[in-house]
């Protein structure tokens, strides 16, 4: 016998999140007879049939739609914006410049020549224009300890700058970013800050440290959260504005803005634009002392821009965000560790418009290569009887985990080789001059890249174990 079958059409959902009737129910001839339970389970298995063609047809509606939206524009004098740019006027249609893109995100092709979704032409002018290589950066160095990875990058020759992946037993990843080779704030407890400043680093070369495809060795994805907390003082180099456009905007990075850290010792005017142009990044303001006088010998930039003139604007932006905020507090054994220094900087909290946004993030000093060689880490019960006073003065505190100590890859320990380790036993170091003069602490140096020159050498047994 014949049997109409009236089959459900999928439901979705309107903008206020209600369900409702993506389409008209749909009649369906089908042969069935009802007389018994083999054939009762042949009409269940035809009405699936056509509920299930009906869903792979709306999915693929909407995969055709989601790539016809094209990719935002990549910020003005980028190199994926001269990327683009050079497609165009070669006649690509727009189409190419998201291959390109989405090859970079992937990870698989190192360089132009490996995107073979492009034609051969394309693939043969970008290698012409921009050097064989996809990313402009290239591994140097590595090296590896229980849960961390550490990786010299190289730019142009000379200008070497470190990032850390951090691999945790919950199954997820963090990259370290530096923002600058070398730094020039010359904070006293800092191994970056011993360098000198080379130069900024690029949007370009930030955005590549998180996207190589050096982390993506073993089958893995993006990294799962980026914290600016590597070599230089992020928020002295303009680019980094860039740079967290290229990781946040979909298309590029599709990281969201909340799983960003942007760590700062407080260059305040940049602070600002940071909390109006980024307002869902998160921020961590580095205190290490809450004594202004103290405070400068540990950081030179507190003379400049006093740790008050930060909180100010960190306290706006807690009222209007409603973003928490983190406090870093590096504890030094006899510097900053005394009841004084824990119920001022409890005061200090305290005092906040909305003080249960402010979180104290306590770290252990970490031996540094080119720091004050007065300064010894505290023993890990004194960092805990810290930070248990801190909550039992009403602060929301936690001690911070470290790994990666022992391969200079820990809080204030990178250096690029540009000063001498005995922890990590390199021979090939070059030694440069301290430079924290503060008129550089804005000064932008053109890219001068070599793209040409070959990869580095592939580095050591990555380690295999998680946190």
């Amino acid at each position: 016998m014949r049997r109409i079958l009236t089959v459900s059409a999928p439901r979705d959902a309107d903008s206020d999140g209600n369900s409702r009737i993506a389409s008209a129910p749909r009649q369906v001839w089908r042969d069935v007879t009802p007389t018994w339970a083999p054939e009762r389970s042949l009409l269940k298995m035809a009405r699936i049939k056509v509920m299930t063609h009906q869903h792979h047809a709306n999915s693929s509606r909407v995969r055709a739609r989601r790539s016809d939206v094209p990719l935002a524009n990549p910020p003005p004098g980028t190199r994926l914006a001269s990327i683009r740019d050079h497609l165009e006027s070669m006649g690509a249609p727009r189409f190419r410049y998201s291959q390109v893109v989405t090859a970079m995100r992937r990870g698989e092709p190192d360089t132009f020549e490996s995107i073979h979704e492009l034609p051969a032409d394309l693939r043969r002018s970008l290698t012409e224009r921009f050097g064989p290589r996809l990313l402009p950066i290239v591994p140097v160095s590595c090296r590896s300890a229980e849960q961390v990875e550490k990786v010299i990058f190289e730019s142009d020759p000379g200008t070497r700058f470190e990032t850390v992946l951090s691999r945790y037993r919950a199954g997820w990843s963090s990259i370290c970013v530096s923002s600058q080779a070398g730094c020039g704030l010359g904070c006293t407890f800092c191994a970056t800050g011993a360098t000198g400043l080379a130069r900024n680093l690029t949007a370009d070369e930030i955005y590549a440290q998180v996207m190589h495809p050096r982390w993506r060795q073993q089958g893995e994805g993006l990294p799962d959260s980026v914290a600016f907390m590597g070599m230089g003082e992020a928020l002295a180099n303009p680019h980094v504005f860039d740079a967290l456009t290229l990781l946040s905007d979909s298309g590029f990075g599709d990281i969201s803005p909340r799983r960003i850290t942007v760590s700062t010792v407080g260059f305040a005017p940049n602070l600002q634009t940071l909390t109006k142009e980024h307002p869902q990044v998160t921020i961590t303001l580095s205190v290490h002392s809450p004594f202004s006088e103290e405070r400068a010998r540990l950081i030179p930039l507190e003379r400049r821009f006093p740790l008050g003139d930060s909180l100010t604007i960190l306290d706006e932006h807690a009222a209007v965000a409603r973003r928490k905020i983190y406090l870093a507090y590096l504890l030094i054994a006899g510097v900053n560790d005394t009841q004084d220094h824990m119920h001022r900087l409890a005061r200090i909290v305290g005092a906040r418009s909305r003080p249960e946004l402010f979180h104290v993030s306590v770290i252990r000093y970490n031996q540094a290569v080119g720091a004050d060689p007065a300064f010894h880490a505290p023993s890990s019960p004194q960092v805990n009887r810290f930070v248990g006073g801190l909550r039992a003065l009403g602060v929301h505190a936690t001690r911070r985990r470290q790994f990666g100590s022992s391969i200079d890859a820990a809080c204030g320990q990178l250096h690029a080789r540009y000063v001498a380790s005995t922890a990590s036993g390199d021979s090939d170091v070059d030694q440069r001059p301290a430079a924290s003069a503060e008129h550089r602490l804005l000064r932008v140096l053109p890219p001068d890249r070599q793209e040409s020159r070959p990869a580095a050498p592939e580095c050591g047994r990555r380690a295999e174990s998680h946190r």
